[in-house]
């Protein structure tokens, strides 16, 4: 559900194939610098009404999953 979700925001608001985007794909795979790494985490923070520390290290997609989950997100 979660993972899904940051497809749909990825596929969106990026020129990006959802069929492409796997858990271990990180923003760089994509060709994203930090502003659009930081306009999509603004997506997924009012998705997922969380707030996602500048300091977290999330260079995958799976590292964004594994965050929201601890972070109570999609519960």
């Amino acid at each position: 559900m979660i993972f899904e979700k940051i497809l749909r925001i990825l596929t969106e608001n990026e020129d990006i194939e959802a069929s492409s985007l796997t858990p271990e794909s990180t923003f760089e795979d994509f060709g994203m610098d930090s502003l659009d790494v930081s306009a999509v985490m603004m997506k997924i923070e009012e998705e997922f009404d969380v707030t996602v520390e500048p300091a977290e290290d999330l260079k995958s997609l799976g590292d964004v999953v594994d965050y929201l989950k601890k972070a109570g997100a999609g519960t």
